[in-house]
């Protein structure tokens, strides 16, 4: 496992691209106000076209479009806007801010009243970029990016799931239960934690593996090197379901398997420079306490 610190910065901050918490047209004036701080900055702004439409809004871009104009794009809600947000543009390698609208807000650290003040900081380079390990999954003629985790889940309540895990075509491990969680350290502290697997710090290359509800208490949740690719093999007559960050569903039919390794570039966020990891698990998370 590696931990690296990006000095990277951003090539240019003329134009930023926008999107909206899905399902809220509530956030007009939101939208409005953040779009008056970054002109204010002289910073351009470009709506993407789902979020203009959303707010009644006319001149939105589509989202590949505003990728390929903007500097830098600006998720405004929650953590699973963010993450939407990371995976949508991901093969564009354009960083991401995210501004929080949310209830946790575990990734996104900005709120609304924090940034015209951030923007003044980012014009004046008193940023970061973090870069984020993502996971690359294939099945069958999917193949697909996860930014939190992949989920390997069984079809039918009343089953449990036989998952066979290879690494280099080697079994390591048969797992039998409700499911598996192939997390991101950035994923560490969703569904992997609640499923009792451990907290990784974000910056790290691993993969942690965590089995849901297992049926054998000798079962416990793995740390690997983000190195090994990974198979995750489906003998079950009724096959699988795959959860990608929980956006995305993929059905795994019997005999077929789920290869994961870590994707050739990094998810890159934009932070405060005084933002601290543990800083956040102790305030969202009451870590320590």
């Amino acid at each position: 496992m590696t931990v690296t610190q990006s000095f990277e910065k951003l090539k240019k901050i003329n134009t930023a691209g926008l999107v909206l918490r899905p399902n809220s047209p509530e956030m007009k004036t939101t939208y409005i106000e953040i779009k008056e701080a970054f002109q204010k900055a002289n910073i351009e702004v470009l709506l993407e076209k789902s979020s203009a439409a959303m707010i009644g809004h006319k001149e939105g871009v589509e989202f590949e479009t505003m990728c390929k104009q903007s500097d830098f794009l600006v998720s405004i809600g929650g953590d699973g806007t963010l993450i939407s947000v990371a995976r949508r543009s991901f093969e564009y390698d354009i960083p991401v801010l995210g501004v929080h609208l949310g209830t946790l807000g575990f990734l996104t650290d900005i709120t609304l009243h924090e940034l015209p003040a951030f923007i003044e900081k980012l014009k004046q380079n008193q940023y970061r970029i973090d870069n984020r390990m993502m996971i690359k999954g294939s099945a069958n003629i999917n193949t697909f990016w996860a930014f939190n985790d992949i989920v390997i889940s069984r079809k039918s309540i009343s089953n449990m799931l036989r998952v066979d895990a290879k690494i280099d075509g080697k079994l390591f491990n048969s797992y039998y239960g409700d499911g598996l969680i192939i997390s991101t350290p950035t994923g560490s502290t969703a569904y992997n934690l609640s499923a009792g697997g451990p907290v990784v710090f974000p910056l790290t290359d691993a993969f942690i593996v965590t089995p849901v509800a297992p049926h054998s208490l000798t079962q416990r949740p793995l740390v690997l090197p983000a190195d090994f690719e990974i198979e995750f093999f489906i003998p079950d007559s009724l096959g699988a379901v795959v959860i990608v960050d929980g956006q995305d569903i993929y059905e795994i039919p019997e005999n077929e398997s789920i290869k994961i390794q870590i994707a050739n570039k990094k998810a890159k966020l934009i932070h405060r420079c005084e933002r601290n990891y543990f800083e956040v698990l102790n305030k969202k998370l009451q870590w320590g306490n």
